[in-house]
């Protein structure tokens, strides 16, 4: 019988033996080892560049690519992962997303052959890391204003600029760097022990703090010819990229939701006030049966979007949908939970301020409310209202 204090609609159901093992193997990995370290690694700002080749052993990088030693899972299996490692921490979440979804999609979908073989497989097996350049200091949720430029030079290309907020940039091996030219926006392939390639982590975050961005400047960067990815010109190329981070993301934000969920129902059972544990009060119950609502909604909005991405009928209005809605409400489920919490939960004995506090970085990024609203308003009117 279906426990309605974590599966309220028996979701469960829905899921196919493959994904449900998926599942257990993820969260067994996110039990053993990020729960007991994710307060010290957030306390002290550190990313756990030791799990990343544990990933990669787990099949989690670039899991839903295929070919080039990557995992040809579904989309939904990869939104299953993405949820299990949000319930442990966003920042462990973003690596996967910054290094599948970004840096190996972009060689995946647009590469060449020598991209391909020569990135992908150590990518995939979390011996090399990615990162991608996209956001620039002035140039956010508008990337066509990006001032980053490469020229042709004598025997290949030239590349100035600056990036901003990009993970995992000072720990990558390569970096896909978007760029104006004469012929409109292009990718490159960058090493990043490229001469005038620099990366430094931005410090003093109160948000994702398990996690890594950086700076990025480009001085006089010189490649070859062959750096340019061949298969993609102007903003489709990095925005097809983001479509499948922002994908992960809604499935991602209902983990960190329901870790939060069910560390304060644990909570309210124990915590005991006026001679009664607080789960017996009707505020309380009201806070915890909102919070299941919202779960379990965004749940099925992840999955029936991962469907229909499966099915091939996924448009990127759809994925908006997701983005929009389930970090909203992800943030103001770990809000609530920490009210429950009263004083305690402002420590990081208990995760759901810590949840809250990353999700302010995932509601920023792969696209801000405003901009996700906006798609979705042109979408339902068929008036564009920004450019």
């Amino acid at each position: 019988m279906t426990d309605l204090a974590t599966d309220y609609l028996d979701i469960d159901s829905l899921l196919t033996e493959q994904e449900l093992d998926l599942r257990t193997q993820v969260r067994r990995f996110v039990d053993d080892r990020i729960r007991p370290n994710i307060n010290s690694w957030y306390e002290d700002a550190v990313f756990p560049q030791d799990l990343v080749k544990e990933m990669g052993s787990l099949g989690l990088l670039g899991m839903h690519l295929s070919g080039y030693d990557c995992g040809g899972r579904s989309a939904v299996e990869y939104g299953i992962a993405a949820m299990e490692l949000e319930a442990g921490d966003s920042g462990i979440r973003t690596f996967v997303s910054v290094q599948g979804s970004l840096a190996m999609s972009a060689i995946s979908k647009f590469g060449s052959e020598q991209h391909k073989q020569q990135w992908l497989p150590g990518m995939a097996a979390g011996e090399l890391i990615g990162c991608f350049g996209l956001t620039e200091p002035a140039a956010g949720s508008d990337p066509a204003g990006m001032v980053t430029r490469a020229v042709r030079g004598k025997s290949g290309w030239v590349l100035n600029g600056a990036k901003r907020w990009i993970g995992l940039a000072s720990i990558a091996d390569v970096a896909i760097i978007w760029a104006k030219t004469d012929d409109g926006i292009r990718g490159f392939v960058v090493p990043t022990d490229t001469p005038g390639f620099s990366a430094v982590p931005i410090s003093q975050k109160m948000s994702m703090r398990a996690s890594i961005q950086c700076d990025i400047t480009l001085e006089n960067v010189q490649l070859p010819e062959s750096a340019v990815l061949p298969g993609v010109v102007g903003l489709r190329g990095p925005f097809s990229c983001l479509n499948e981070a922002r994908y992960g993301i809604m499935w991602g934000a209902m983990g960190a939701a329901r870790d939060a969920y069910q560390s304060v129902l644990a909570y309210a059972h124990e915590r005991t006030q006026f001679g009664k544990p607080i789960a017996s009060f009707q505020l309380t119950q009201q806070k915890l049966v909102d919070m299941v609502l919202e779960i379990q909604k965004g749940t099925l909005v992840a999955l029936q979007t991962g469907r229909l991405k499966d099915a091939g009928r996924l448009r990127p209005e759809q994925i908006s949908f997701g983005k929009l809605n389930n970090v909203r409400q992800a943030i103001e489920i770990c809000r609530s939970a920490r009210t429950i919490l009263g004083g305690n939960g402002i420590t990081l004995e208990y995760s759901p301020l810590r949840h809250a506090n990353n999700l302010e970085s995932v509601r920023t990024y792969e696209g801000t409310d405003e901009v996700h609203t906006l798609i979705m308003g042109r979408a339902i009117t068929g008036i564009p209202s920004f450019s």
